[in-house]
């Protein structure tokens, strides 16, 4: 018998373009009566200052530095770094089976406002922005040091997502090598460019533009959207229209224009399920102090875990650890259920 294949009911497979690996996609699962566990909220009632919070303004660190009296964004040394910068270089090979070398770097951390309660989708544009220029700044910083090949700017939002302080702040971690997800990256948009002479992101968000079945939001400098082969289940992606490696090359309207992209899809995110929505987010651009790598197209991923409600989240267990990853709802039903979210943030609705 026939049978007309769907993907909004069919079990498919979908193709990452950027790192050449495929998940599973399992859209007549959602029809499950069991929605998985649920458990109550932390009420999200953090104070403006906290005295005993490391990153609030005046307040001493775990190293006997005390925070300046800032009123923007702080940059400081982690405390506590995954890297450190006198490394002493080594090298270990036993018969190709036990490998290791050493692995130097830097780690920042970026408070991005005083406030201890004030998250992105709550900061003014203007706020974000400012954020947006410490980035930069802090790249083009760190780009100058030439041992240091990649520069990784990102966030953990959130105590699910492993963040160890609840005061927003995101951090910047520099090392000597490249990392492994850049390098998955840098093979495939080299392979694109160097057949087309275009940027693989670049082609991918014409066509996403022209079918607008996954575009949740754009404007003037960038696109957001969901991936068609998103593994999260609200995962997104926010995309330079201009073909550009890095951060260092925004103009003053492309940095407010991705600051406005940011506060948009936070803020829609926070409405999804009345919460402050965490997730993994941070930057993918073009090694440094390696080449020009002019197939490299900057893009922001964006990683959230919940599923269903505030408190459902998606594991990756079984199938997923032992063969590949798997998601039950579609891309296209993702970009729907945010691009119907208001971009009024809820606490301010509920204040009207």
């Amino acid at each position: 018998m026939n049978q007309t294949f769907e993907l909004d009911s069919n079990p498919h497979t979908r193709l990452n373009i950027l790192t050449g690996e495929w998940i599973l996609v399992s859209p007549h699962r959602t029809k499950r009566p069991w929605q998985g566990k649920v458990e109550d909220i932390t009420p999200d009632n953090r104070p403006e200052y906290d005295p005993k919070c490391y990153l609030c303004p005046g307040n001493g660190r775990a190293d006997g530095d005390s925070n300046p009296e800032y009123t923007e964004s702080f940059v400081f040394n982690n405390d506590f770094a995954a890297l450190l910068e006198d490394t002493p270089q080594n090298e270990m090979n036993e018969g190709d089976l036990l490998v290791a070398n050493n692995q130097r770097g830097l780690c920042r951390v970026i408070s991005f406002s005083p406030k201890h309660n004030l998250t992105l989708p709550e900061m003014s544009v203007e706020g974000i922005t400012a954020v947006v220029n410490v980035w930069q700044n802090e790249f083009n910083t760190l780009a100058k040091k030439e041992w240091i090949k990649y520069i990784q700017i990102f966030e953990n939002k959130g105590e699910i997502m492993g963040c160890s302080n609840p005061h927003p702040h995101g951090q910047i971690w520099s090392q000597s090598d490249i990392p492994l997800e850049i390098a998955k990256e840098t093979e495939r948009q080299k392979s694109h460019y160097a057949i087309h002479r275009t940027s693989l992101l670049g082609d991918y968000l014409k066509l996403e533009l022209k079918k607008n079945e996954r575009i949740i939001f754009e404007n003037d400098h960038f696109a957001v959207l969901v991936p068609f082969w998103a593994v999260w289940p609200y995962e997104t992606m926010i995309i330079s229209k201009r073909h550009v490696n890095s951060i260092k090359l925004f103009t003053e309207d492309e940095k407010r224009s991705l600051a406005e992209a940011i506060k948009v899809l936070t803020t829609k995110y926070d409405n999804l399920f009345e919460t402050s929505f965490p997730y993994s987010a941070g930057m993918h651009q073009a090694p440094v102090n390696n080449g020009d790598y002019p197939e490299w197209h900057w893009h922001m991923h964006f990683y959230p875990p919940l599923l269903r409600s505030a408190t459902v989240k998606k594991f990756m267990v079984g199938y997923e650890m032992l063969a590949n990853p798997q998601r039950d709802i579609t891309a296209e039903f993702a970009a729907g259920r945010l691009r119907e979210m208001s971009t009024e943030h809820y606490k301010n609705i509920k204040k009207d």
